[in-house]
Parts: structure tokens; sequence; C-alpha cells
């Protein structure tokens, strides 16, 4: 079921300690874009947010700034679009807490070339990031972590190009039939890409946070668009000579 219902936002200030406080959450993506909106909101409200990526010192930094802001974070490199991957960072994960709460995986990688110009080699990088990750991840958890729930932020709806349909029906098939399997997942499809400013990418973050909240374990399957206020459009001054 697609919908484009706002959800109650978390104020950017909400202490630490609070809305989320005793759960372990990992976010894929932790070091840029959405990711990175998404694991300082997380912190904010009282989890303990591991931070998932490619990169080693990004991750890292990424972790100490939250840490240094009050909140609790570790980094942990892992590329989710390989399972055995996904499966060690897991296995760390509850060595290290001995639970894992909820993911947030960031499957909204865009394609750098029209349809008619798209490589095989970016159409499968596509797909091992956005298609097969979620899959992945999603039967991991079913395997030794039913009870973990899962929001995947998916292909953004401004994103055009016939690549993009076959990705997002995918995945939105795998959340909105998760249910059969008895996990809890959810898609958000952002009406546009990462700006960079936490102010402007907030509704993302603010959904994700009322997806993990405890009482609303109840909601599974559902595919929700996400609004978002529109890049400001950087205007260059030019220079008259006197």
């Amino acid at each position: 079921m697609t919908q484009q219902t706002p959800i109650a936002a978390v104020p950017a200030d909400t202490p630490v300690g609070e809305v989320l406080a005793g759960q372990v959450i990992a976010v894929t993506g932790a070091d840029q874009g959405y990711g990175r909106t998404i694991s300082a909101a997380l912190a904010r409200a009282g989890a303990s947010v591991v931070l998932i990526g490619n990169n080693s010192e990004t991750l890292a930094a990424a972790a100490s700034q939250l840490e240094q802001a009050g909140g609790n974070a570790i980094p942990i490199k892992a590329d989710v679009g390989v399972p055995l991957d996904w499966l060690s960072a897991q296995t760390r994960i509850l060595d290290i807490y001995g639970a894992l709460h909820g993911i947030v995986h960031l499957a909204d990688k865009r394609a750098h070339a029209e349809f008619t110009m798209l490589s095989e080699n970016e159409w499968m990088d596509l797909f091992n990031c956005n298609v097969k990750s979620s899959v992945a991840i999603t039967q991991i958890l079913r395997r030794r972590l039913p009870g973990t729930w899962l929001t995947i932020i998916g292909p953004h709806t401004d994103e055009r190009g016939l690549h993009v349909h076959p990705q997002r029906g995918a995945v939105q098939g795998l959340v909105e039939h998760a249910h059969r399997e008895q996990l809890r997942l959810n898609l958000l499809l952002p009406s546009r890409g990462s700006s960079g400013e936490d102010a402007l990418d907030r509704p993302v973050a603010n959904a994700v946070l009322a997806l993990a909240a405890p009482g609303m374990s109840a909601l599974r399957g559902n595919v929700i668009e996400v609004p978002l206020p529109a890049v400001p459009k950087l205007r260059v001054q030019e220079d008259y000579p006197l």
C-alpha cells in the first residue's frame, strides 16, 4: 500500500535518552546523504547507532561527531551488496551489543546515465546496491533475527528512466509481502535525493524515527512517499567592473 501521509515530526533537539533509548540500530550508507541525517536523528533519540559503509575513514569521522554530540555510535566497514559482508557485520554487532533491534538500509543509489545509455556494469551496480542488498539483508534477518525491524530508503520518486521501475517494484514487492514471513519491513520513498543539509532532509529522518518507535511495531508492509522541500538554487553573484 503506497501512502503519502505526513508522519509525526520528531524535533531536531530531542534530548539523548528519549524515544529510542535502549535500541541498537544499524544504518547502511551512514557516512553520506540520508544516512548521515538518519544516524544523527537516531543518536539524538537515544539509540546506539552502528554506522555501516565502505569507507573506514568517513565512517570513523561520522561516529566521532555523533559521540561528541553526546550520542552512542560505532563504525563498521562492510559492503552490504555482498551477503557475507552483511552477515559478518551483523555478527559483530551482536558480539558488541548482544542485540540488533532495527536496521535502516539505504537502497537509493541513483544512475549517472539515462536509460538508453545505461551500461550493463552500471545496471548491475544499481541492482546490487538497491535490490540484491535489500533481499540479502531480509533473508539473513529471517534466518537469524526475525524480530528485528527493517526500514528501507528506496529509489527517489523524482528519478526518471525505465531502469528505476524494476528496482523500485522489486523492493516494494519485498516489503509488501514480508509480513507473510512474520517480518516487520517498511519502505520510504523520498521525493528527491539528499541535499546534504539536515534541515532540508529531516522529514526522511522523522519518518524513520516514527517507524522505529516501539509502539509502532504493528506497522509493516507500508510504502510511504516522503515529500521534501526543494533544494534552494545557488545564485552566482556576477562581478561588474566599476
